[in-house]
């Protein structure tokens, strides 16, 4: 299988009630689900801030200004489209008022809105409860061991 290191970046949104935004994908190639926070890869040209304020727009039309500009690194394997997607990934925290806050898609390609089959706002606690596996699968303990995503 092809491994490639991709520059990427992930979200981790945090409603009022400490709930986590994750997204939940289907993979076109071998059709297994999971869910993650929102992110994606860093163009060139863009620095890891400008690629998470673009990738929250168009995944989830949550407002951009909301990231905090610290990040946390964190090292991705996974496999997505026939493809190990190995390195590491800067991990932004971005906090919303109220109760989880509504979600657009506006923002996605075409192929993405086939590929993304729904959203959650999930609190860490039932992260082993998800029907689908959690990407990375450490997340539960990224987010309980860095004071940038709040406290569970």
């Amino acid at each position: 299988m092809e491994s490639v290191v991709r520059p990427a970046v992930r979200i981790i949104c945090v409603d009022a009630d400490g709930r986590v935004l994750l997204l939940n994908w289907r993979d076109p190639i071998d059709g297994h689900r999971l869910w993650e926070p929102p992110g994606g890869g860093i163009d060139p040209g863009e620095t890891p801030l400008e690629a998470a304020r673009r990738e929250l727009t168009e995944e989830t039309g949550l407002d951009p200004d909301a990231i905090d500009p610290h990040f946390v690194v964190v090292d991705r394997d996974t496999i997505w489209k026939g493809r190990r997607m190995v390195g590491p990934e800067q991990f932004f925290a971005a906090a919303y008022p109220g109760s989880a806050p509504p979600i657009g898609r506006d923002g996605l390609l075409p192929y993405e809105k086939a590929e993304l089959q729904g959203h959650a706002w999930v609190h860490p606690s039932d992260f082993p409860a998800l029907s689908d596996s959690l990407e990375p699968p450490s997340l539960g303990e990224i987010l309980r061991s860095s004071s940038r995503f709040g406290t569970w």
